[in-house]
């Protein structure tokens, strides 16, 4: 009783209550931040994440350019409705060469966090053409001018050096063949094995079925590898982070 007495006295002294307060909130901060100085890394690392293909990169700026982010998150919560619906949970570590990342709630559409290997090549063409055609109720405006739109790389080594001055761990060998590789994943008759050393899982193939390269090729090529880069079947999270 006394305590609450005491808590009272608190409550109506204005600027102790404030002072005290706000002791409170620093030394939780601290408590809480001081930490994260002394981690080299905050994410856990996980076996299968590499930074994207220069394909893939240039599909994921595209799929940025567009804002299909405004309808389409790539963030699984731990919830069991999203968990069956989508699959496993989303990792921090997938989308740690992400900028900016594209988690979020706002879901106008499904979440794509796993949409990689879940359609075909030509799904996606006829759902980015036509997307009611495919998806009767949906509401997505068309994005077939990406068929007609065609792209070289000239500036894609520019790219992958300023992704790795922010932190994405683009070597020296990636840089140099950045080009190569750009052109190399969907021309489904060059040699692959260099773009493969560097990029593990990369899928090579002509996606949107033309024989030029388009933009088309490579937002599927993004849309392809989302989710595909961790193998769930023998994934076991650190407990002890």
């Amino acid at each position: 009783m006394n305590f609450l007495n005491q808590h009272k006295k608190l409550e109506k002294h204005a600027t102790l209550l404030l002072v005290l307060s706000f002791l409170v909130v620093t030394i939780g901060g601290i408590v809480q931040i001081v930490p994260l100085f002394y981690l080299e890394n905050t994410i856990e690392e996980v076996e299968g994440v590499r930074p994207y293909s220069p394909l893939e990169l240039t599909g994921k700026r595209l799929y940025v350019r567009e804002g299909c982010y405004n309808c389409h998150s790539q963030m699984i919560r731990p919830m069991r409705d999203e968990v069956e619906r989508y699959g496993h949970y989303s990792l921090a570590a997938e989308s740690m060469y992400d900028h900016p990342f594209q988690w979020g709630s706002k879901r106008t559409g499904p979440d794509l966090a796993r949409v990689g290997g879940r359609y075909s090549d030509d799904w996606h063409v006829q759902h980015m053409i036509d997307p009611q055609s495919v998806v009767p109720e949906s509401i997505m405006p068309s994005y077939a001018f990406m068929m007609n739109r065609t792209i070289d790389g000239q500036y894609i080594e520019d790219l992958l050096r300023t992704y790795r001055r922010v932190g994405v761990p683009y070597t020296d060998e990636m840089l140099e063949n950045a080009r190569a590789d750009f052109r190399a994943q969907a021309d489904p008759d060059a040699d692959h094995s260099g773009l493969l050393e560097r990029y593990p899982g990369a899928q090579t193939r002509n996606f949107d079925g033309q024989p030029q390269l388009t933009e088309m090729d490579a937002i599927i090529a993004y849309m392809q590898v989302l989710g595909t880069m961790v193998d769930f079947s023998t994934f076991v999270p650190d407990e002890s982070r």
